[in-house]
């Protein structure tokens, strides 16, 4: 080892160090967590995506002003293969490009991270079917390019693996503290893991908390991440056995403890038809945080998108 590359290892050991002693500091600037029985208000009403499927889930770009949603493709057969159809729109839900995403999986949640006028998104890849759908079994990150189609094997891709040998893997990027969460499934229930984003782009990730989700919940539908608290959509279309205001909840995780802090139902969107719960994410608003859901609604084959939003803070 030469003087130079002591030197080089000594600055990396104190970038890390760094990186490791900011964390708590970002973590503080977003103390609190939403009051999930605040009233919603509507950010987008019944916008068509892309391609006409039930949106799955939804992030923001809040530096470009973009929503990113993903749904599954349209055609028969593309659940079972994992293919995804991407959507970016405007604030007031105006169609601006898509990708197609080809095996990666069901879409269940995604992450974007701003990156100059444009993004990259962060999603499951690698996806593992059961002969009906499929789910992820690595993350992936990709710059957003609009018309583009991706397949697991394009150099496009960059691909991570956090947990030795988790599959069902999703993840969600919080903004107000450039963190990445991932949910995945270990030998027999469902976990949170935590980690730095940028640690995770070094390739040095490390779990900076990891919580195992609460049974019991319903029908899984996305989740978000403020400061210390991951947020759990849950619950199914309306139907026969689940008649309006229907059984859609919102589930409040301490990612430090595992506790769950609270839990509510949504009537946001009641009127919607068909009215299915479909992915959180995080959108920051002149500094200003909102918990934002998602409910598809429309006939098969004309599925529509719509956002609702709390602000609270507790």
């Amino acid at each position: 080892m030469t003087r130079r590359g002591l030197l080089r290892l000594g600055a990396g050991a104190a970038a890390t160090a760094a990186l490791a002693a900011a964390e708590p500091a970002s973590a503080a600037a977003a103390e609190g967590r939403f009051e999930l029985t605040a009233p919603s208000t509507s950010l987008i009403w019944k916008k068509a995506l892309y391609d006409e499927t039930v949106l799955q889930s939804f992030a923001f770009d809040n530096v470009n002003g973009h929503i990113y949603t993903v749904q599954v493709k349209n055609g028969a057969g593309s659940d079972a293969a994992g293919d995804l159809c991407l959507t970016r729109l405007s604030l007031s839900g105006a169609v601006l490009g898509h990708m197609y995403l080809l095996g990666f999986g069901h879409g269940v949640q995604i992450g974007v991270e701003p990156a100059g006028t444009s993004a990259y998104l962060w999603t499951e890849t690698d996806g593992v079917s059961d002969g009906e759908t499929s789910r992820g079994s690595r993350l992936a990150r990709f710059r957003f390019v609009n018309g583009q189609t991706l397949t697991t094997t394009s150099s496009a891709l960059t691909k991570y693996t956090l947990v030795s040998g988790a599959n069902n893997t999703t993840c969600a990027i919080d903004p107000s503290t450039n963190r990445l969460i991932m949910r995945y499934r270990g030998e027999s229930t469902f976990r949170y893991a935590v980690y730095s984003l940028a640690a995770v782009k070094a390739g040095t990730p490390t779990k900076l908390h990891d919580v195992a989700q609460p049974s019991g919940l319903g029908t899984f539908q996305g989740y978000a991440a403020y400061g210390n608290f991951v947020y759990m959509l849950t619950g199914n279309a309306y139907g026969e056995t689940n008649p309006p205001p229907g059984n859609t909840y919102v589930t409040c995780l301490d990612l430090r403890t595992g506790e769950q802090v609270q839990r509510a139902r949504s009537v946001a969107g009641k009127s919607l038809d068909y009215r299915e719960p479909e992915g959180m994410a995080i959108q920051i608003v002149s500094g200003a945080p909102r918990l934002c859901l998602g409910l598809a609604s429309g006939v098969e084959k004309a599925r529509l998108a719509s956002i609702f939003y709390k602000t609270e803070l507790v």
